[in-house]
């Protein structure tokens, strides 16, 4: 329930940081102001990569300018305007030369989204999570923002008190293994007959 509250109210966000007011009929806002400090629409989105070596976030923004943006026909239920309106939209970009991401995580992006990237080196997300272009444009951004951020992860690195633990793990699984080998060998020469 609370993500489902979360979710409308950053869908509802997305609508007034874009110039929009229009709030929907069925959400009801009791106790609540929203202060429009900056009627411009800011054409980046931000996403926070926490490094090994710092304690501080690299914060990297995703250029809106730079992503191809298009609109098509939705699916799903939603009578006749469903057929009249194109809501479902379409972000992709070229991977390589988005200088606006680090080469290593661009890297890790090819390897690990293969199947959202097409024959031409474009990575595609699509959304059609709304009746609103505004609305599934904010849930792309929020898609490829999550993509860059899971390929910007660093691997953990192992303390000596895991590799000692392995260590000992792997030497006990051995003493397992060849006592049940031995188990195994004095019962087959018990099986044995000899016919001397």
């Amino acid at each position: 329930m609370a993500t489902h509250i979360a979710r409308r109210c950053y869908l509802l966000c997305c609508n007034v940081s874009a110039g929009l007011t229009v709030i929907p009929q069925h959400v009801k806002l009791q106790g609540v102001v929203i202060r429009d400090r900056n009627t411009t629409f800011q054409s980046s989105a931000g996403y926070r990569t926490r490094g090994t070596d710092t304690t501080q976030d690299a914060e990297v923004h995703v250029p809106v300018e730079r992503l191809t943006v298009s609109y098509s026909r939705s699916s799903g239920p939603g009578g006749q305007h469903v057929n009249k309106v194109n809501t479902k939209a379409e972000v992709r970009f070229h991977v390589q030369t988005a200088d606006w991401i680090p080469e290593d995580v661009r890297q890790k992006i090819l390897e690990k989204n293969k199947n959202r990237i097409n024959k031409a080196g474009q990575l595609l997300v699509t959304s059609e999570l709304s009746r609103s272009q505004q609305r599934n444009l904010c849930d792309c951004i929020q898609k490829i923002s999550a993509i860059i951020t899971e390929a910007s992860e660093k691997p953990h690195e192992p303390t000596e008190e895991d590799i000692a633990l392995r260590a000992a793990r792997l030497e006990k699984r051995n003493k397992e293994r060849l006592k049940q080998k031995k188990i195994n060998s004095v019962t087959k020469q018990s099986r044995r007959v000899d016919f001397d």
